[in-house]
């Protein structure tokens, strides 16, 4: 039988997919680990395991007592936290990550997940229609951490035949968590201002377009990719992955669609530099080839569907 932990279940991407994974293999198939219970109570139907994953002694203690077959590691200081903390982020982000893979190493777990990032790309990049396999010139420590982290994960595979799969996610909206320190997040407050009806100031400038995607197309993406025959598997640093873009201003006026009372106003800080960085859109024709990847969310179905979840 599967057996599947979570590392970093806390978090926002952690809970979204720890719900997807109790759906698809039940309740009892999935453990779930990090420095802080989840205050969810649908993921806390799952057992729960204290882990601090920069503790490399801890880390192999929890894999080698828990029989897993997959594990999912999503611990990591995302992009605009990162900048104010850069080697607390490089030191979490990438000693975290090791002490996973060593273990995979040693035959602890069959198979493993970690998430990589449109933050790979920089101001090389093409912008529009950004190709799996181009410049990674990345401006955050974020985005430097998960270049590494595709080298290490994709040097794992080649030299051990560690089994590591990694999506590069666009920025992810999710009703289940508020923000959680990264640069796409003006999204996710955009929505809970509208609903509170209140004046949303957006520290990105109007016009800065980026990849987004919802967070129910992410975690069929990563459950579809982990389901996939490794036969089938011809990226081994991380998978593009597109779901749809949209600008400040147009999130703003799709909004105002549905609630006429909605307004932004535009503050930029350090977070308009990041995302100018960033690409405006995504092909993701490999993810697409190799395990019939196909995003369900355009940007009028994933505002209509944040603003009916967080209305309940």
């Amino acid at each position: 039988m599967e057996k599947h932990l979570v590392i970093g279940a806390s978090g926002q991407l952690g809970i979204e997919l720890t719900l997807g994974m109790q759906a698809r293999y039940g309740i009892d198939a999935v453990v779930v680990s990090d420095i802080r219970q989840s205050t969810d109570p649908e993921v806390n139907r799952s057992e729960f395991i204290f882990l601090d994953a920069s503790d490399a002694h801890a880390v192999r203690k929890v894999l080698t007592e828990g029989k897993f077959t997959h594990v999912y590691h999503l611990v990591a200081m995302l992009s605009a936290r990162g900048e104010q903390n850069p080697l607390d982020a490089w030191d979490l982000n990438m000693k975290s990550l090791i002490n996973v893979l060593e273990c995979a190493k040693e035959g602890l777990f069959e198979k493993m997940f970690w998430p990589s990032s449109i933050a790979v790309f920089g101001p090389n990049a093409p912008k529009t229609q950004t190709p799996q396999n181009t410049f990674c010139d990345p401006t955050t420590v974020y985005g430097v951490s998960k270049v590494a982290g595709e080298l290490w994960t994709k040097y794992y595979f080649e030299h051990y035949g560690v089994d590591v799969r990694s999506i590069r996610y666009p920025g992810l909206i999710g009703h289940r968590s508020q923000p959680g320190g990264g640069t796409t997040d003006y999204a996710v407050e955009a929505f809970y201002c509208a609903l509170e009806d209140k004046p949303f100031e957006c520290y990105l400038e109007h016009y800065e377009t980026l990849p987004m995607m919802h967070m129910e197309d992410a975690v069929r993406a990563t459950l579809e990719l982990m389901e996939t025959s490794k036969e089938n598997i011809t990226v081994r640093t991380s998978y593009n992955l597109a779901g749809c873009s949209f600008s400040p201003s147009e999130l703003n006026s799709e909004i105002v669609k549905i609630i006429p009372e909605f307004s932004t106003s535009y503050k930029p800080d350090l977070r308009q530099q990041i995302a100018a960085s960033w690409p405006d859109s995504i092909n993701d024709d490999e993810a697409r080839a190799d395990w019939g990847w196909s995003a369900k969310y355009n940007m009028a179905e994933l505002i209509k569907a944040m603003l009916q979840a967080l209305k309940v």
